[in-house]
């Protein structure tokens, strides 16, 4: 896998017809879609690396698409997939949702619906997103702290004030003072309740590095 996206509707559909409709739809309303004629060659040259969604039909020759999903899901890719269904592959398509599709469109679709799929799966992507470089960007802050520092940010995650954390650590209040003020520069705030909101969106990733 090399290639890289940016916002990009993927579409994996054996029939080109649908391949062309589906890009023509996409691209009417300004968004950019690329097209595979089957799994393999999707798992052959993409690697969604930007906000992005997979459309995907359930029933095609060779590998499946829910095999993809699910090797998909075995390599670890987040990007949210919508299944394209008829009539009959309704209720694997809702076990599917269960094991981790975002949603499925049922054939034939009506544009507007697939639309509203696909614009909800790149904004549920684009938030995703955030959330890793939010994640990644603490995690790089974390690795900053000296082993000290590291104990004394701890407490600070417990809303602990620097007295309360001398005394936790058994350090004089104003080297727990000092301790605090650099924890607090290297993640660029000025406040614990600032460094507090930092962590509450992305559920404390920082623990999660300890």
């Amino acid at each position: 896998m090399t290639e890289q996206c940016s916002e990009m509707v993927y579409m994996v559909d054996d029939d080109a017809a649908m391949r062309d409709s589906i890009t023509e739809l996409v691209e009417s309303v300004g968004m950019q879609a690329q097209t595979y004629p089957s799994a393999e060659a999707f798992l052959d040259v993409c690697e969604p690396s930007h906000p992005c969604c997979l459309v995907l039909d359930v029933r095609m020759p060779g590998m499946s698409g829910l095999t993809l999903l699910e090797r998909l899901q075995g390599q670890g890719a987040s990007l949210p997939v919508i299944l394209l269904t008829s009539h009959g592959d309704v209720p694997m398509a809702v076990d599917s949702m269960k094991g981790g599709a975002f949603d499925f469109v049922q054939k034939p679709y009506r544009d507007q619906a697939l639309l509203d799929r696909i614009q909800a799966a790149l904004s549920l992507d684009r938030d995703r997103q955030q959330v890793r470089e939010t994640e990644h960007r603490l995690g790089q802050c974390v690795n900053t702290l000296t082993p000290r520092e590291r104990h004394v940010f701890d407490q600070m995650l417990t809303g602990s004030t620097s007295k309360e954390i001398a005394r936790a650590l058994e350090i004089s209040p104003r080297t727990a003072e000092v301790h605090r003020r650099n924890v607090l520069r290297k993640f660029n705030v000025h406040s614990t309740k600032a460094l507090l909101a930092l962590f509450a969106p992305a559920s404390n990733p920082a623990q999660r590095e300890s």
